[in-house]
């Protein structure tokens, strides 16, 4: 046996009870009420309250805008924004079930749009079935094109004042509206598709759709107005890395200065792959390699790269066309002339 469990035992006296660990504190704490929750029939409070979280991000249906606000600019440019839809891709050929026409000032100080919206849509019976594949894109049916036709005065007046065109594929709807209505030959176009470079702008794509998705915004695509709505949304937002306000701006530039079109004539077969990697097209009725160029720095800058990377030091000379506004985008042919290397 343990020698102080038997003293302990045999003499009381000397038991020492065993020391109690100190008592701990209790905190108490007071309960949080939980934060409130938004209300459920208030919609854009629900959004709002995703939209703060980084797990998720909100898209909202676009709601097309009629009034812009109008802070007395002091000078403007009249654009006509523009969309057609077709019974197939060749203008030639195929033509004009839908078109629509948004016009609206735009202030030369901030690139956005000011005052009234003006629209105009309507359908076309094209005389020619609308073949299935477009219905179910598009949604028009034979049915509802039947026996109509475009008001070409109120055109004509949608046209009145207008100082550039817009359509955000200037390359395709310019000949279908050249060929139905030779009226719009005397406007200067703008491409929203090709003369802004949507991937230097961090887009990852230049389709229409997308580039409202970019802005949180979605719509029905694929009918006229609507597409021409959503265009007005995506030129009057800001670009994040131009030296211009907006897409509205961009473009009003773009329509001052002449394109170019270069073609690289005999260039050997060789550089096809050094072409094509380059960016340029072939054009097989020409059989030639070509080009679009912004302006006359740009196509210097090519006409060095073309000798240093093509032509090397053979003796050559380019084809090429010059494109004014108001040629740019169209059938029709620009100015041509050669260009030494």
């Amino acid at each position: 046996m343990n020698a102080a469990l038997q003293n302990a035992d045999l003499f009381p006296e000397l038991r020492v009870d065993p020391v109690p660990p100190p008592k701990k504190k209790t905190r108490v704490v007071k309960p949080q009420p939980p934060a409130p929750l938004p209300n459920l029939n208030d919609l854009e409070a629900l959004a709002q309250t995703l939209q703060a979280d980084p797990d998720f991000r909100v898209m909202r249906r676009l709601k097309p805008r009629l009034h812009w606000p109008d802070a007395g600019a002091a000078s403007v440019t009249r654009v006509l924004v523009l969309d057609t839809e077709t019974t197939g891709l060749d203008s030639t050929r195929d033509k004009i079930i839908e078109l629509a026409l948004l016009r609206v000032d735009i202030d030369n100080a901030t690139g956005l749009p000011v005052g009234e919206v003006i629209v105009f849509d309507e359908l076309e019976d094209p005389g020619i079935p609308i073949p299935a594949q477009i219905t179910e894109i598009t949604g028009i049916t034979d049915a509802d094109v039947k026996g109509k036709r475009l008001d070409e005065a109120r055109i004509a007046q949608m046209l009145d004042g207008v100082n550039v065109i817009i359509a955000h594929n200037a390359g395709f709807d310019r000949p279908f509206c050249e060929s139905r209505l030779p009226l719009f030959k005397e406007f200067a176009w703008a491409c929203s598709f090709a003369d802004i470079d949507w991937k230097a702008q961090g887009r990852s794509s230049s389709k229409l759709e997308m580039l409202a998705h970019a802005l949180g915004l979605f719509y029905d695509a694929h009918r006229a107005e609507m597409d021409c709505h959503a265009l007005i949304a995506v030129l009057a937002a800001p670009l994040p890395k131009a030296a211009v306000s907006t897409g509205f701006a961009a473009l009003l530039t773009a329509a001052k200065n002449p394109a170019f079109r270069l073609q690289a004539t005999h260039a050997p077969f060789e550089a096809k792959d050094t072409l094509r990697q380059r960016g340029y097209r072939w054009n097989g009725d020409q059989k030639v390699w070509h080009t679009r160029l912004s302006d006359e720095a740009a196509v210097q800058a090519e006409c060095e790269w073309l000798r240093a990377n093509v032509y090397g030091t053979r003796n050559a000379s380019v084809d090429l066309e010059k494109l004014e506004a108001t040629v740019k985008y169209s059938a029709r042919s620009g100015v041509r002339m050669q260009q030494a290397l």
